[in-house]
């Protein structure tokens, strides 16, 4: 059965159909809805599935345009391939940011390495603080070798060993204290910490944290931060 043309609603031959637009016409009646003027397949222009003439053709802007169907159906298609590109990025960068990184164990060893970095940082700025307000302390444990040379030359018995004598007045005695012994050899790698070999007594000593200690070498009488993990209790 023929359809009907949608200007004139006649009978469409096959000779002289024209099918544009979702609909059928005569070649007659495919006109621009304003001037009337003839239109063909290549200069029409459709709007609302009327054909238009490029003159007349409707001037709209960007909210009309977006009301319409079709621009619906592209708006969410376009917000559909947006979340898309979205989840693909996440899935491409999943494991670069800090907080996803965390959660892999390679990662949390890193961040507890960082962490036990920092607290030992942190204490060492604590010790030093602690350094610098008990120098008055450390003084008489440590003097100036000026500072026993009246005694030198008064009786020269106390020359060859002055040691024991500021080791006496550096600490309490040990008894008071935790004793540590030195299971491997140690060299000082900053200012408030204290090198011992193998086989030292460590005296009067502090727990810091897990990986370091504070304390006294008994043979040395020097006191600072040592590694928890180079001496063993006594």
């Amino acid at each position: 059965m023929n359809p009907l043309c949608s200007r004139c609603n006649l009978v469409v031959y096959p000779t002289e159909k024209v099918n544009c637009l979702d609909k059928y016409w005569h070649k007659g009646c495919f006109s621009c809805e304003v001037c009337k003027m003839t239109l063909n397949m290549k200069n029409y222009k459709g709007f609302e599935k009327r054909p238009y003439c490029n003159a007349h053709y409707p001037k709209t802007n960007f909210t009309f345009v977006a009301d319409t169907l079709e621009n619906l159906r592209l708006k969410e298609q376009s917000k559909m391939q947006s979340q898309v590109r979205y989840k693909e990025d996440f899935e491409r960068n999943k494991g670069k940011g800090f907080s996803v990184v965390a959660d892999t164990p390679e990662m949390q060893r890193i961040k507890k390495t960082q962490d036990q970095i920092s607290n030992i940082k942190y204490h060492e700025e604590f010790e030093k603080r602690k350094m610098g307000g008990e120098a008055s302390h450390h003084q008489p444990s440590n003097p100036s070798p000026g500072a026993f040379q009246p005694a030198a030359t008064q009786n020269y018995h106390f020359d060859p060993a002055p040691e024991p004598v500021r080791q006496a007045a550096a600490a309490p005695p040990p008894a008071t204290g935790k004793r540590y012994r030195a299971v491997y050899d140690y060299s000082a790698a900053d200012e408030d910490e204290v090198s011992f070999v193998d086989g030292d007594v460590i005296m009067d000593v502090q727990q810091i944290d897990e990986g370091w200690m504070y304390g006294r070498v008994e043979r040395t009488g020097q006191q600072g931060m040592l590694p928890a993990n180079y001496v063993e209790a006594i």
